[in-house]
């Protein structure tokens, strides 16, 4: 299985190698963040508009989040878009 999560770009030249919305400069940790600390994820586009929001969405369907911790947490936040 391919490990990459589409719309997410890691380049060492961009934010030190950070984990980057494609075509932006605002790291996923940024939205992770906030769905961890039960913010919606329509905050988080409002607040980093640069961030397409179906590019979110693939981020938080992704299978790979999905095995990690934050999996509940997305999903409670993500509800209330």
């Amino acid at each position: 299985m391919d490990e990459s999560i589409p719309g997410v770009h890691s380049d060492p030249e961009v934010l030190g190698g950070v984990p980057v919305f494609v075509g932006t400069r605002v790291p996923v940790r940024a939205m992770l963040d906030y769905l961890e600390h039960d913010r919606p994820l329509a905050e988080f586009l409002d607040d980093f508009p640069t961030v397409d929001r179906s590019l979110a969405v693939g981020v938080i369907e992704h299978p790979k989040l999905r095995r990690g911790p934050c999996a509940f947490c997305s999903m409670r936040a993500f509800r209330s878009v």
